[in-house]
């Protein structure tokens, strides 16, 4: 992962995050610590640096075809949580 794509996640106030692997499918991890989330997301993806670190790892995934319209990575509803 390039510096410059860690600098502007952070910068988009996301913590804690993650990415897994298995059987083909990967699922991300984030938590979310700003108060605009997607204004967040549109800076980040106009962000050159990450628009680069993104044009490398999108031929590398295959997005799931029951996402949403204009989502890359399918949003998930959680069904459990503990602290």
């Amino acid at each position: 992962m390039w510096p410059e794509a860690l600098a502007k996640i952070a910068d988009c106030s996301i913590r804690n995050y993650s990415i897994y692997h298995k059987d083909g499918y990967l699922f991300a991890y984030f938590e979310y610590h700003g108060s605009d989330f997607e204004a967040d997301m549109k800076r980040m993806a106009a962000d050159p640096d990450t628009q680069c670190w993104w044009s490398v790892c999108e031929p590398l995934q295959d997005p799931l075809p029951t996402r949403a319209e204009g989502e890359w990575w399918a949003n998930m509803d959680e069904l459990f949580h503990v602290d």
